[in-house]
């Protein structure tokens, strides 16, 4: 099944008198439960990628269709209601509020989607417990590790139940280690059936997703299936 289909993208930015083609003519689909890494060096057209994809952009030419829905032709508030109800985002940098806590940092989408106060608490609670930070619910960012943040903000992306979880560069703040507790994160959740996108420059981060789509010059130079993707443990290590 699926959830996104993207024929003929293209996204130009007027800068003074020039044109920046930043996605040239890019067309894929992404089915339910699969988990996809995004590759690319710098000015590839990735990060453009990621925001057309997450709703935070809309491409200039091109077909956007977000489980049926043509997201290309949609207007603000439109989109808003798709990345609050659809997408669970996760950044290399929280993106956390600094006053608040784990608790009210997870239910911060859940407020935005009009639910209950009580609702909201139990499955912000529910969620903090899934990525093992059941302990640290009444935690500022402040009073957390840099994993103990990327795991709130992991569980911000989830408690939404979200059609798919978008992480940009999630692990680029974080040591080797630490990033590597993050993956064997992802891995279970994307076991639980949930549907990734992983954006990232690092072939080892990428090659814990089961396809790797790179890109060149705003175009799709490669679009290839893991046969030995690299599994993280419940221990961080990973396994061929």
């Amino acid at each position: 099944m699926n959830i996104i289909n993207i024929e003929h993208i293209a996204k130009i930015y007027q800068v003074g008198s020039e044109e920046v083609h930043a996605l040239a003519d890019v067309s894929l689909k992404i089915n339910k439960n699969e988990y996809i890494s995004i590759m690319g060096p710098s000015g590839s057209g990735k990060s453009t990628l990621m925001n057309i994809l997450g709703c935070l952009d809309t491409p200039t030419k091109g077909l956007y269709d977000f489980k049926g829905n043509n997201v290309s032709q949609m207007n603000d508030n439109e989109l808003a209601a798709i990345r609050n109800k659809e997408i669970g985002f996760v950044f290399q940098t929280f993106n956390l509020l600094p006053r608040s806590n784990a608790l009210h940092n997870v239910e911060l989408p859940l407020i935005y989607a009009g639910v209950s106060s009580s609702e909201r608490k139990e499955r912000a609670r529910i969620a903090l417990d899934h990525v093992g930070l059941s302990d640290r619910i009444h935690h500022r960012p402040n009073e957390l590790s840099g994993g103990q943040r990327q795991r709130v903000a992991i569980a911000r992306a989830l408690v939404t139940q979200p059609s798919i979880i978008l992480a940009d560069e999630p692990t680029g703040n974080l040591d080797t280690k630490t990033g590597e507790d993050i993956m064997a994160l992802f891995n279970e959740i994307y076991e639980l059936g949930n549907t990734i996108i992983l954006v990232t420059h690092e072939e080892y981060i990428a090659e814990h997703a089961a396809r790797i789509i790179r890109l060149r010059d705003g175009l799709v130079e490669k679009d290839e299936v893991v046969t030995k993707r690299f599994v993280p443990n419940k221990n961080g290590a990973s396994k061929a």
